[in-house]
């Protein structure tokens, strides 16, 4: 189980500025490399308090690279429906090189319908973009005199510049929120796996994880070349009272914002997003003392977090994880100590995974 830092900025300019959640974000960065974590990755969002402060990974990572030297960065999601494959290839392939070839990349497919009506692109097209759109950037990366052709977008042939580091490309990440379908293509064709399990049934998680495996054995891959990460929000404290107080504020903060987005699907009806009408509801719904039984928020001392995760390990198998410890205006200061406190009180706590688990 390796162990990174994600980063999802959940909070609007009254309750902490752009500039000061970036400055405090790279701090965080710094002092994750200097403890030894694996990776730091941030989301891709538009428009409002739900991610809005970062519509571009690409740009956050890049300052990254220029202050740290081993720490992996990756994109959690780029969405490839609303860039067009020759700029997102491009910009990614020129942040491979900034970083001396740490990058990772995380596609996402893009689920809230204010976002696709604000790009104008048809929401019902989305699984064949997003198919297309990391088709376009594998072979752009891979290939010269590429030629493209997928319905949306038509060039070539051409070879795209700069050239990864990474050869024939750096490692692609498939993020599911809840759909087996695209853990099975993950699978198959060979990309490691995000998923986002907050709101989602643990026997969901299970299926996806399940067809995942499934599908990259039966392509004759190493089980143990694939990489699934799963992304939890964590909060610590040696005062377990303390934690779980900060983690109920700080989730009711997430849902509301998050409830303010997905209020969409009220009037949207979409086949390539079957029962996401039912997302208003499941978000509305939410129970702060049920989601952190259910190990879908880590919280509490070190070792209620390490036992948390030791119980995530049993159900999900050989994961890593990549938690978010400021999803919103959390003072910098408690920041800071909970990715200390992770480091070096939950991961050894946690220990090596048991003989079988897999």
């Amino acid at each position: 189980m390796r162990h990174g830092m994600s980063l999802f900025p959940v909070l609007a300019p009254e309750e902490k500025s752009a500039a000061d959640y970036f400055d405090e974000s790279l701090r965080l960065v710094e002092l994750a490399e200097s403890l030894g974590y694996d990776h730091v990755q941030i989301v891709e969002h538009y428009l409002g308090p739900y991610g809005g402060y970062s519509p571009d990974p690409v740009t956050f990572l890049a300052a990254a690279a220029m202050r740290t030297t081993t720490l992996r960065l990756i994109t959690g999601a780029s969405i490839p429906a609303f860039t067009h494959p020759l700029q997102l290839a491009g910009k990614l392939a020129m942040l491979d090189n900034l970083s001396h070839g740490r990058l990772g990349v995380g596609f996402g497919r893009a689920f809230l319908p204010t976002e696709f009506e604000a790009f104008g692109v048809d929401i019902d097209t989305s699984r064949e973009r997003f198919a297309a759109g990391v088709e376009a950037c594998r072979a752009l990366w891979s290939g010269t005199d590429v030629t493209v052709d997928d319905g949306f977008h038509r060039f070539g042939p051409i070879t795209s510049l700069p050239r990864t580091v990474q050869r024939p490309h750096p490692p692609i990440y498939l993020a599911s929120a809840m759909s087996p379908q695209t853990c099975e293509w993950a699978g198959r064709s060979g990309f490691h796996l995000q998923v986002v399990p907050t709101i989602t049934a643990r026997s969901q998680v299970q299926e996806m994880l399940a067809a995942y495996r499934e599908a990259w054995a039966a392509a004759g891959r190493d089980p143990g070349d694939a990489e699934i990460q799963l992304k939890f929000t964590c909060y610590l404290d040696d005062d377990r009272d303390v934690a779980l107080r900060t983690a109920e504020e700080l989730e009711r903060n997430y849902i509301a914002k998050m409830t303010a987005v997905v209020a969409g699907w009220a009037d949207v009806r979409s086949s390539a997003y079957a029962g996401y009408e039912q997302l208003a509801g499941k978000v509305r719904q939410y129970d702060f003392a049920t989601s952190h039984r259910d190990n879908k928020v880590l919280a509490g001392r070190p070792q209620d977090v390490a036992e948390q995760l030791a119980t995530v390990r049993g159900w999900f198998g050989d994961v890593d994880v990549s938690c978010v410890f400021s999803p919103g205006y959390l003072p910098a200061d408690r920041a800071e100590a909970a990715v200390r406190m992770y480091a070096e009180q939950v991961v050894p706590a946690l220990g090596p995974a048991p003989a079988g688990v897999a």
